[in-house]
């Protein structure tokens, strides 16, 4: 038994000593190494990585921050995925458990009575053996590593899993914020509604006071009062949305939101954000929590191929036990009781129509989808980016040129109104300047909400909004 225990031990010594799996070599990034310009505008340089920012620091409102703690603390999507990587760790040593031999102890005992008739002294008589055995049973020597490579798949797997779960923080904390700041521009929206329809309604008073001592014809009272009816639906229109939008916050924080950490009509013109370094290297998408799950699953897909290598050569099993036997309990452990056996075997495929090639086909061309899809990866990454960038190089001048718009039609309806008090101009010019400024108005807010929405986009596509606290990239500690 000695010189068996020490044959385990070389044998598992020698364990993945072979390893048969195509050596990993990162693919290069399928996308420029930096991001478009918009309207002749460069990327300004930084040497501060987004993902640094902690998103305490990136978003200043306290309400939001609490919102945000609490979507962390009850998102069930969050949940499952951490819980997911428990699966996934469990999966890991299971598989890695397969390395070692199975040490399990075992205590039987069988009796048999043969009948008089069958017996040389023509009685009848009662056989028994006892035995206790400590040993292992179909332990696989791993000397072509098919055993190492799946202990390394899954755990790739795992770490695959993982970065899976740090990615659903970053984009929960970017939905939450969007559809905090959502809420919010449609309470914005509504709050405007509600202030037209007073302006209409003030309108159309006028007028039907004029039309009823006959200054105004039957169709200026028409018109007024079709204006006034166009802002009551925008006013139910909105104030669905409102609710809606308050459903899909609670859904995605996972809990009812406190009133007093709702926003209020004014945020999206309010809400103070960090500035972000957009000009770094597309480098950093490579550090991305989807990028490195894809790449985690390409290396999987790579210890894959080397098991299904190594099931091509002979497949080698040790079973072994030692411990006593003995016709009675009583001299179970007597001197002279002890008993061993050890059966190794060796298993050769020779001839199984192909299953080996056919398994070993099916890992490269796994492996050939996997790099592809680690390579959309990073490009629907420089993507996001890119697409964050282009949106905010402009939106400040569309906030420019839409604040003076806003001016300029209050000023020209502030007149055309006047005008029409004093006989000058028509109702029908009123209220087309009224429908102008309006329409520019809404046209602000939902500008107003492109500016806070792009640059959380941004912020999340460059793989901000993992940690709670800002890190200094210079010590690697979290500021207070």
């Amino acid at each position: 038994m000695l010189r068996t225990c020490s044959m385990v031990a070389v044998a598992t010594a020698l364990t993945g000593c072979v390893n048969l799996a195509p050596t990993y070599t990162r693919a290069a990034a399928p996308v420029p190494q930096t991001w478009p310009t918009v309207d002749g505008k460069p990327a300004t340089a930084s040497k501060t990585q987004t993902a640094s920012i902690g998103w305490r620091d990136f978003f200043k409102d306290a309400r939001l921050q609490r919102v945000i703690e609490q979507a962390l603390a009850n998102n069930r999507d969050l949940r499952v995925a951490v819980l997911n990587i428990e699966k996934a760790r469990a999966q890991y040593r299971i598989q890695r458990a397969e390395l070692f031999p199975s040490i399990s102890a075992e205590g039987s005992e069988s009796a048999s009575r043969t009948p008089p008739k069958l017996t040389a002294t023509g009685q009848s008589s009662v056989s028994r053996t006892d035995s206790v055995q400590l040993g292992f049973s179909s332990y696989q020597v791993d000397l072509f590593g098919e055993l190492h490579n799946l202990k390394d798949e899954e755990w790739e797997n795992y770490l695959s899993t993982a970065e899976t779960r740090r990615s659903t923080h970053i984009s929960l904390v970017e939905t939450v914020a969007s559809d905090w700041l959502t809420l919010a521009s449609d309470m914005a929206l509504l709050d405007l509604s509600r202030q037209t329809l007073k302006s209409q309604q003030a309108t159309y008073d006028l007028t039907k006071a004029q039309h009823d001592i006959g200054t105004v014809s039957g169709l200026d009272l028409v018109q007024a009062q079709s204006s006034v009816e166009a802002a009551r639906k925008d006013i139910a229109t909105y104030i669905t949305q409102v609710a809606q939008d308050l459903n899909a916050l609670n859904l995605e924080v996972g809990a009812s939101v406190a009133d007093a950490d709702l926003p209020d009509a004014s945020i999206t013109s309010q809400l103070a954000m960090a500035e972000l370094p957009a000009g770094i290297s597309s480098n950093v998408l490579l550090q991305r929590p989807d990028v490195l799950s894809a790449e985690h699953t390409l290396k999987a897909a790579n210890a894959d191929i080397g098991a299904a290598r190594a099931a091509f050569f002979p497949s080698i099993t040790l079973t072994a036990d030692k411990g006593t036997e003995s016709d009675g309990l009583a001299g179970l452990f007597k001197k002279g009781s002890g008993a061993w056996s050890f059966a190794p075997s060796i298993s050769v495929p020779i001839f199984n129509a192909g299953s080996l090639r056919a398994s070993l086909d099916e890992a490269k061309a796994t492996q050939g989808i996997d790099l592809a899809d680690y390579e959309k990866t990073i490009q629907t990454a420089f993507r996001e980016v890119a697409d964050a960038l282009a949106a905010r190089a402009t939106v400040q001048d569309q906030l420019d040129a839409l604040r003076n718009e806003v001016r300029a039609d209050q000023r020209s309806y502030d007149l055309t109104r006047a005008l029409y008090q004093q006989g000058s101009d028509s109702m029908l010019d009123v209220l087309t300047t009224q429908r102008t400024l309006y329409s520019a108005q809404q046209s602000l807010i939902a500008v107003q909400l492109s500016d806070q929405t792009s640059s959380i986009n941004l912020y999340a596509a460059l793989g901000g909004g993992l940690r709670e606290q800002t890190i200094n990239t210079s010590t690697g500690e979290a500021s207070p």
